[in-house]
């Protein structure tokens, strides 16, 4: 009996094939596309969940409000997590880490500038899971100057892992013996690090500074403890420690803030929300975002509903066909049971051989997937053990759910009206289909209109004037290595044909906010906490304003001409706004100094807002102070022979500096950089937009098909009659071109309400213009035309007495 289904099921198949083919594609295209965001899903919900004991692991996290400003950090002070272990039992461990940024490593006459090393307690290895090759994790990071590496880094410096003993010249100052070799870290983790050292204090008088949140602190609970048990403890050691150094230094206790509305918080984040819930300052990485993990599921889910709607559409509508069949099997003997399970198979077999070419297709897409999400996903993910009977139950489910319709109803019709013809066929008064088609183009316009919204925001942020000149700004990294030559280095460039400025400063606004310096300055030299504002600090020369484009608004910029520029700051607009200072004279700050006693600096000059964090966040306060800060150098430049620019930067810097790696970027890269994760959005989001117009049109291509077949003798008789090949399309074009009109009415205000709160995440954004709409809705309209012009031509332009031949 089976046996029969399946060769009825392919023959049905075999007999009806361009119907068949149609539905088959539509719904493996959506199957596909559900996949690979199944796939992107999962990989970002997937982060630092390869440690063994990632339920159990949190880190200290600082929320800090004083008058108005608000500082949120990844890093918290030096003493909380030892202080946390030796006060309550109920942690079980706990490690400090220090991102350092840069190292130089010495590989037989050159030295590699390495980008991925830290500073970590001797516990790292009882906290994190990191399997080690090579050596013993208790003792690897006991003494002074050891050094644990990667595989990656042995195999690259040694060409082997068996590299225990050895040593590694770091920093021109150190020899470093490697005392473990571990695994590369996963790619799903929210740090990598290829070299790990050990500290055991990391400045001086940092060990019993509270104030001070300088440090990534992570700690290990004892299995069964509640976060809001631990969270409790923390506050408990926030207000004994904290206060008494807060009493000591600023005259307030924790209560005394709490009352004026500011705090010093310090929360728990769990360790495998961070990728996704943590955007702070001093992130080790850049995270994702879990609005985007919930903005593509929905996709995933609407795509898929589209494909599975073109499945059911184009399989009710050929049902009707089906009455007659269904009366002769009724006739001949079948039951209704029989007829059930032969549509359902029909149906089912369909959507197997749909899942078969949604499996290839994935397989082909995943590297151009790569490339569009930023993501390295492999074919092989695809046959995981959970995923893949998912999706064959998947398929399955949804082979039942579009066979429900001709197996229950059509099996049910009295065989003696059926074979009288009492039964109509047809595509009129197909509301549900007609339901459907409005779904999938609602949901069509819905992702055309994102897709503009958020290239018309990117676009808006490359335009948009951010208070300094990215364009024909070099940046030269790691200068530092120079150490008290950099200013004869900076002289040097000056002399190169082309070069206008020059500038020594580590703090550049292409590098994020996230990661300039915060801190308190006193309105007066009582350094009470009531007149504390926190703003972001960054140290510069007399050269980098003019180096960025960037205008003084009142006062002046920084000078050699006057000595007592050493105390000297410039504000920018905001920072003068919450300070209400117009008038310069005699405007001061203050910040602690020997003895918490009073260090005073002078105001000398304010400059015009820019934007030294992204468009996301609002321009905060912040200050400038004349201070040596060797990280990079940045090149202002009018020289459009930039291969010979570099060439000549190349040259100097050897000469200077033999042996030393020069690494450089454009601040105009640096800058878009910042916006890689909305760039990657709006690619997917143009991605997901024409594989839903494509499935859409796809099932509208069948639709007008059957249409055209059903009312081929109607057809032929208007011909007959008259009627113009114009007058047939229009004819059977009108029906869907109201149905997309209906659509828009539908999918403009949901994507209108969308995208402004997706826009809500950006402090400087566009207006979403009345165009976006036309724009969106002309391009579903024209998609479904064509599409349905395609076939309404054909059927129009056939020979009428094919048509009416046998009338």
């Amino acid at each position: 009996m089976y046996k029969n289904y399946w060769k009825i099921a392919l023959r049905t198949l075999w007999r009806n094939k361009f119907f068949s083919a149609i539905n088959i594609i539509g719904l493996a295209a959506g199957l596909a596309v559900c996949l690979l965001i199944t796939l992107y899903v999962t990989d970002e919900c997937g982060y630092d969940r390869y440690n063994e004991n990632a339920d159990r692991i949190y880190r200290l996290d600082a929320d800090l409000f004083m008058n108005g400003t608000l500082f949120n950090s990844a890093t918290s002070p030096n003493p909380m997590p030892g202080t946390l272990a030796k006060d309550y039992p109920m942690i079980e461990q706990f490690v400090r880490l220090s991102f350092e940024y840069d190292i130089l490593v010495r590989k037989g006459n050159q030295n590699i500038q390495e980008h991925h090393s830290v500073l970590a307690d001797s516990t790292f290895f009882k906290v994190f899971t990191a399997p080690m090759i090579a050596g013993d994790p208790l003792t690897a990071l006991n003494e002074p100057n050891s050094v644990v590496i990667d595989e990656t880094t042995a195999r690259r410096y040694f060409n082997s892992t068996d590299v225990i003993g050895k040593t590694l010249y770091i920093d021109n100052a150190e020899n470093c013996k490697i005392t473990g070799v571990i695994k590369d870290f996963p790619r799903q983790s929210h740090f990598h690090f290829s070299f790990i050292r050990p500290f055991h204090e990391i400045w001086p008088g940092q060990g019993s500074d509270w104030l001070t949140n300088g440090i990534h602190s992570y700690i290990l609970v004892k299995p069964g403890v509640k976060q809001s048990d631990i969270q409790s403890r923390v506050d408990e050691t926030v207000n004994t420690y904290l206060s008494k150094q807060l009493e000591g230094a600023f005259h307030s206790s924790i209560h005394d803030l709490q009352g004026r509305g500011d705090y010093f918080r310090y929360h728990l984040m769990p360790l495998t929300d961070i990728h996704l819930h943590s955007d702070k300052t001093f992130e080790f990485e850049a995270n994702g975002n879990i609005n985007y993990v919930y903005i593509f599921s929905v996709i995933a889910i609407v795509i898929l509903i589209i494909a599975c709607v073109n499945f059911m559409n184009l399989s009710t509508s050929r049902s009707a066909n089906r009455a007659k069949e269904v009366g002769i099997r009724k006739v001949s003997g079948s039951t209704r049971n029989n007829l059930i399970m032969q549509f359902l198979v029909e149906s089912v077999l369909m959507s197997y051989l749909a899942l078969l070419l949604a499996l290839a297709l994935s397989s082909l897409l995943i590297p151009l997937f790569n490339q569009v999400s930023g993501k390295q996903m492999h074919v092989d993910i695809l046959f995981t053990s959970w995923l893949l009977p998912t999706l064959i139950t998947l398929a399955f489910v949804v082979g039942c759910a579009a066979g429900s319709y001709p197996a229950f109803y059509l099996s049910s019709f009295n065989p003696i009206r059926v074979l009288k013809g009492s039964i109509a066929s047809g595509f009129k008064h197909g509301w549900l289909r007609s339901s459907l088609v409005v779904f999938q183009f609602s949901t069509s316009i819905i992702l055309i209109i994102g897709t503009i919204v958020i290239y018309n925001q990117l676009g808006y942020i490359r335009s948009r004037k951010i208070g300094y000149d990215r364009e024909h700004v070099l940046v030269l990294h790691n200068t530092e290595n120079l150490d008290k030559r950099i200013h004869t280095f900076r002289e040097e460039l000056l002399s190169l044909p082309g070069v206008e400025q020059a500038s020594i400063s580590a703090d550049l606004p292409t590098v994020g906010g996230g990661n300039l310096n915060q801190r308190g300055w006193f309105r007066d030299p009582t350094l009470n906490a009531q007149n504390v504002i926190i703003m972001t600090s960054i140290y510069v020369d007399e050269n980098y304003i003019p180096a960025l484009g960037m205008h003084i608004e009142n006062g002046r910029n920084f000078s050699t001409e006057y000595k007592t520029d050493s105390t000297g700051l410039i504000l920018n607009e905001t920072a003068a706004k919450m300070l209400g200072w117009r008038d310069l004279s005699g405007a001061k700050l203050y910040l602690p100094g020997d003895s918490n006693k009073p260090k005073a600096f002078h105001v000398i000059g304010i400059v015009k807002d820019f934007n030294f964090s992204s468009m996301h966040d609002k321009i905060g306060p912040m200050v400038m102070r004349l201070e040596q800060s060797w990280g990079n150098i940045v090149l202002r430049f009018k020289n459009n022979d930039i291969p010979s620019l570099i060439s000549q930067i190349q040259d100097k810097w050897n000469s200077m500096a033999p042996g030393l790696p020069l690494s450089y970027t454009f601040m105009d890269n640096d800058f878009n950089n910042l916006y890689n994760a909305e760039q990657q959005t709006g690619k997917l989001f143009t991605t997901f937009a024409v594989f839903a117009i494509f499935i859409a049109c796809l099932g509208l291509f069948g639709l007008i098909t059957y249409a055209a077949e059903q009312r081929t003798k109607e057809i032929g008789i208007r011909k007959v009659l008259g009627a113009s090949v114009g007058r047939i399309v229009s004819l059977l074009s009108k029906e869907f071109v109201r149905l997309v009109c209906i659509a828009s009415l539908i999918g403009f205000p949901v994507a209108w309400w969308a995208m402004n709160k997706w826009l809500e995440s950006f402090a400087y954004r566009v207006n979403i213009g009345w165009w976006v709409f036309v724009i969106a809705g002309l391009a579903t309209l024209m998609s479904a035309l064509i599409t349905v012009s395609l076939q309404a031509i054909k059927a129009a332009m056939a020979n009428p007495v094919k048509s009416l031949k046998t009338e």
